[in-house]
């Protein structure tokens, strides 16, 4: 599960984790309205440059995206065709730029300090009984779990490529499938032995305590 987290430490890991989710938030709003693919593609290259300045490794994290490829010219394709290319070269930009700005607060942030930077927003829960740690950690979850899936399809891709010369097959989809639903077992089992409870208590949480 920390796969995705870089731990060579940089200025970005300092920066605190409700700030930089807040900025990611704000940047994917800010983007969807537009439709230039200039303007986008400033925002991209922007980004770009936010991952050049963590250094060489956080420049590596970008080829996670390798995979989504096939994916994104499909759309770009269909969209092309339906509508313009330049609404489609938007699309894509768009994609990626939101995809690299998540990406830079997954792996510059623990786990903990995501859990700990929902958990307050998500509060009011605790009205209706509802633990506000257990779908700050959901969300958390969902966050570390995109780099390390995109990292283990990218894996698989390499080896069937290095045995068969060919490109990636549909026949990788299940053996991935399976791989995913282990890694979510071994959560679900890690979760239980350290207790973790999903019901609301009198006692706050010893982690709200701060």
């Amino acid at each position: 599960m920390i796969a995705g987290y870089l731990a060579a430490p940089t200025w970005l890991h300092r920066v605190p984790a409700g700030l930089k989710l807040g900025a990611v938030a704000a940047v994917s709003l800010l983007v969807l309205p537009v439709t230039d693919w200039r303007v986008l593609g400033t925002g991209l290259v922007l980004v770009l440059g936010l991952y050049a300045s963590l250094g060489r490794e956080a420049l590596r994290r970008v080829a996670l995206l390798k995979p989504l490829m096939p994916l994104l010219l499909a759309i770009a394709l269909l969209q092309g065709w339906l509508e313009t290319w330049p609404a489609a070269a938007a699309s894509i930009t768009r994609i990626l730029l939101m995809v690299l700005a998540a990406s830079l607060v997954t792996f510059t942030t623990s786990m903990q300090s995501m859990i700990d930077a929902v958990a307050p927003v998500l509060a009011p829960l605790r009205r209706v009984g509802l633990n506000p740690r257990v779908p700050a950690l959901a969300i958390a979850l969902v966050l570390r779990f995109v780099p390390v899936l995109l990292s283990a399809w990218q894996q698989r891709e390499e080896a069937w490529r290095a045995r068969t010369g060919r490109r990636a097959s549909l026949r990788l989809v299940p053996s991935f499938i399976a791989e995913a639903l282990r890694m979510a077992d071994q959560m679900a089992e890690a979760l239980d032995a350290r207790g973790f409870n999903t019901r609301s208590s009198a006692q706050p949480h010893p982690g709200d305590q701060r």
